[in-house]
């Protein structure tokens, strides 16, 4: 066996170690992990995650972008490798394409050419793709957008991140953002818990928490014929343009050609039909309402 006693963690890559068996089996819960799935392991580090998760899933393949790790984790996982239990994977997870190792989407919904996958692939009763993840806390933003608006999207998404970045995701009340829309318009998102700094080697200078999103699809958008993802998110953003401006100046001076030449007083129009009150900030809006306004335009 190789010498891997001087694996450290590398600031470069943000790479910090979860070092905690309950946090480890609290992310494999929440996943509900059962051998009817194949699990997608972001960022496996020394293996603590990935040795429990063979223990339950039927298959794990495991992205990690650390060459040292990468060596450490084939000769730690030897046997599972060679068994084909688990697939390494050594690469970017920003830049894994699901369909390349045959991951099913949540549901067959586009052609199969989309997916980059023979017919054969596709048992009768497919294989669930679920992810979990303990990333770098700086990627947070692409890892989302990329797996949950993706053509290939996981049934649950399970990931460790910061504990206030938790907090703007399951925000409501007039404090909903980009991100928490974002997040609620794929799935349902619920705090797990916390994950003290403490349970990290090296420390991190903030708290974690585990984030589950379940219920994955495109259900919000395929509701409403009048609805499709890129208008929905062209009209969020454009609402979001001046935090602390009104929702409706926003939108009346926005450049984007869903507003463009519209007035205060029929974009005031257009928020009595969907029951926002005029003088109403973006993140006083709840999806649905996000929804009814997409769709009135």
């Amino acid at each position: 066996m190789n010498n891997f006693s001087n694996l450290k963690a590398k600031k470069s890559l943000g790479q910090n170690f979860l070092k905690s068996k309950n946090a480890i089996f609290a992310m494999i819960k929440a996943g509900d992990v059962s051998e009817n799935d194949i699990v997608l392991e972001a960022g496996p580090g020394k293996g603590v995650l990935t040795e429990e998760l063979l223990k339950k899933a039927g298959k794990v393949i495991a992205v990690e972008k650390d060459d040292m790790l990468v060596e450490f984790l084939r000769d730690k996982f030897k046997l599972e490798i060679e068994s084909g239990k688990l697939e390494l994977v050594h690469g970017d997870i920003l830049e894994f394409n699901p369909a390349t190792y045959h991951l099913p989407p949540t549901t067959y919904n586009l052609p199969l050419t989309t997916y980059n996958l023979q017919p054969t692939t596709f048992p009768s009763q497919p294989t669930t793709f679920k992810l979990i993840a303990n990333i770098p806390y700086h990627i947070t933003g692409q890892f989302l957008r990329k797996f949950l608006s993706g053509d290939i999207q996981p049934s649950k998404m399970v990931i460790l991140l910061q504990k206030e970045v938790m907090e703007r995701i399951m925000a409501n009340d007039g404090k909903e953002s980009i991100l928490s829309i974002s997040v609620k318009a794929y799935g349902r998102p619920k705090n797990i818990g916390k994950v003290s700094k403490e349970n990290f080697s090296p420390k991190p200078k903030v708290d974690s928490a585990i984030l589950l999103i379940d219920n994955i699809s495109r259900d919000f958008f395929t509701s409403s014929v009048q609805n499709n993802e890129d208008k929905f998110f062209q009209i969020v953003k454009a609402g979001f343009a001046h935090k602390r401006k009104m929702l409706a100046g926003n939108l009346e001076h926005s450049k984007d050609s869903l507003w463009k030449g519209r007035n205060r007083e029929e974009i005031e129009k257009i928020f009595e039909t969907c029951k926002i009150p005029p003088k109403s900030r973006a993140e006083d809006i709840k999806l649905e309402q996000w929804k009814r306004l997409s769709s009135m335009l």
